[in-house]
C-alpha cells in the first residue's frame, strides 16, 4: 500500500484553512456592499435579489465554518496517528482527508461563482 506522509496532509490542511479564512474576509466585504446596495435602492427587484444574495452569504458562511471544523478535527486525527506511526497515515484517514479535499474544492468553485454572480448585480445596482 502507498504511504502518504502527514506532513503532505497538514500542509494541505493549512493551506485549505487560510483558502477559508480569505473566503470569510470577502463574504463580509460582500456583505457590506449588499448593504450599501440595499441602502440606494429600495425596489422591489433589488430587494429580491438583496434576500437571495443575504442567503447565499448565509448559507456559505455556515459551510466554511462547519468546514474548518472538520479541517482541524481531522488535524487531531494526524496528531494521534503520528504519536503512533512512523510519519505516515492509515486508509480511513486518506479518506477522510480525500472527502475534505473534494468538499473544499467544490466550496471554492461555489464561492467563485457566487462571487462573479454578485459583482454582476452590483454592476448594475451600484
Amino acid at each position: 500500500m502507498k504511504q502518504i506522509s502527514i506532513k503532505h496532509l497538514n500542509f494541505a490542511h493549512n493551506a485549505w484553512l487560510r483558502g477559508l479564512g480569505f473566503y470569510e474576509l470577502e463574504l463580509g466585504f460582500l456583505q457590506e456592499r449588499l448593504e450599501e446596495i440595499a441602502a440606494d435602492n429600495t425596489g422591489q427587484a433589488v430587494s429580491e435579489k438583496v434576500e437571495h444574495f443575504q442567503n447565499q452569504f448565509i448559507i456559505h458562511r455556515d459551510y466554511l465554518d462547519g468546514l474548518k471544523h472538520r479541517i482541524h478535527e481531522n488535524m487531531k486525527v494526524l496528531q494521534y496517528e503520528l504519536a503512533g506511526s512512523n510519519g505516515h497515515v492509515d486508509r480511513d484517514t486518506v479518506g477522510l482527508y480525500n472527502q475534505l479535499a473534494e468538499d473544499y474544492f467544490t466550496e471554492d468553485q461555489l464561492f467563485i461563482a457566487l462571487r462573479h454572480e454578485f459583482n454582476r448585480f452590483a454592476a448594475e445596482w451600484m
